[in-house]
């Protein structure tokens, strides 16, 4: 298994700076895997916990009981299923002395309520996401881009074998993982409902739409949208709007995470299939959003999509470090600068736009316009 250095030294650095310190991501994203690596580079004692097994559950009847006394890192894996520990790390975080602990979860802060209700100043938030194209490496996009990071999938020996994985992951998720978190929505009408997510990927949501097409309400539409956003499977990208004297956009775009589930979502199993798709720019261009927003590290309310009712937009906005910075996503090795890239750098005032594309190199297109290869995203990380 691929181990991932990058994630074990930010982990380790949060370690070192606060006494509790949530992994939070998808089911099967990897985060067992990642603890165990950080145990390995750790100097003292650890001590695992894995809440989905009934023997470690039956050890944390009385959590204050089974932790205080324990020193080094306790791991506590699938935090979510015992929510009520959450207190008794408050207790133990307050102490002078006493262990750090590692919660692994699979739910995002907002859906774990009480992680910030009780645990507020005293917990710090690592996301994880799939594998990266550094991770990987640029021999490997294509593989990355059809199959996703889902290490499983991703490492899986043939196409068909890394298919049939992302199924069950989806039956999986819908069938045990939502009740887990007391979510109590039918498996097969959030199948049904994911899958029409899949085909509107990449575009502007429309829950009107949707709730017609489903029988349903907007509301009932947007709850299950946040559902799949909180779990990390769907992200939301929220509508950048200022006071421009122009009438923008102002619903979110909806994308599914990981390449590999939109991918199996839509029953695309090859590359050969991907290109032929009608939703093959869109894929690529999630893919790309992803694979940026990793690369810099940057949380969910830094990043935005900026669209016009006369036509301009930008994919992707983020704000990071007190700068404004574009980026456009270009499925062509030769990407040109557009009227519509112009009237983005001028009105949303970005300190740079950065044009994602598939060619190999990265090049200066205009005053704070450069072309920058997908194969070279490390690129953008210095601005």
């Amino acid at each position: 298994m691929l181990v991932r250095t990058g994630q074990v030294n930010a982990v380790g650095k949060l370690l070192a700076e606060s006494k509790v310190v949530a992994l939070l991501g998808a089911r099967q994203i990897g985060k067992t895997t990642l603890a165990h690596q950080i145990a390995r580079e750790y100097e003292a004692e650890v001590t695992y916990f894995d809440l989905e097994s009934s023997r470690d559950l039956s050890r944390l009847d009385d959590p204050l009981l089974a932790l205080e006394s324990l020193r080094g890192l306790v791991v506590l894996d699938e935090v979510q299923r015992r929510p009520d520990i959450f207190p008794t790390l408050r207790v133990l975080a307050d102490r002078a002395r006493g262990a750090r602990f590692l919660v692994l979860g699979s739910a995002s802060p907002e859906r774990l309520r009480q992680t910030s209700e009780t645990l507020a100043g005293r917990i710090a938030f690592h996301q994880l996401d799939g594998f990266s194209l550094a991770e990987v490496g640029i021999r490997r996009a294509s593989d990355l881009w059809l199959r996703g990071g889902f290490p499983r999938a991703f490492v899986a020996k043939t196409l068909g074998a890394s298919m049939r994985w992302r199924q069950a992951l989806v039956s999986t998720y819908l069938e045990r993982d939502l009740p887990q978190l007391g979510i109590r929505v039918p498996g097969t009408t959030l199948r049904r409902f994911w899958t029409m997510l899949a085909h509107v990927h990449g575009q502007t949501l429309n829950l009107s739409e949707l709730g017609r097409s489903m029988g349903m309400t907007d509301v009932t539409v947007r709850h299950y949208v946040d559902l799949l956003a909180s779990t990390f499977m769907v992200r939301a990208l929220a509508p950048w709007h200022e006071n421009l004297a122009k009438r923008q956009v102002k619903a979110p775009k909806v994308y599914i995470r990981d390449s590999g589930i939109l991918h199996a979502l839509l029953d695309i199993g090859t590359m050969h299939a991907l290109v032929q798709h009608p939703k093959l720019g869109a894929s690529w261009e999630g893919f790309c959003i992803e694979s940026i927003i990793g690369q810099l590290d940057a949380r969910p309310e830094q990043c935005f999509y900026w669209a016009t009712h006369a036509g301009a937009e930008l994919d992707l906005l983020v704000t990071v470090g007190g700068r404004r910075r574009g980026f456009e996503i270009k499925r062509t090795v030769a990407p040109k600068v557009t009227a519509s890239m112009q009237v983005a750098l001028h009105d949303l005032r970005l300190d740079s736009l950065d044009v994602i594309h598939a060619g190999r190199d990265t090049f200066p297109l205009a005053r704070n316009i450069r072309a920058v290869s997908l194969h070279r995203l490390d690129d953008i990380a210095g601005g």
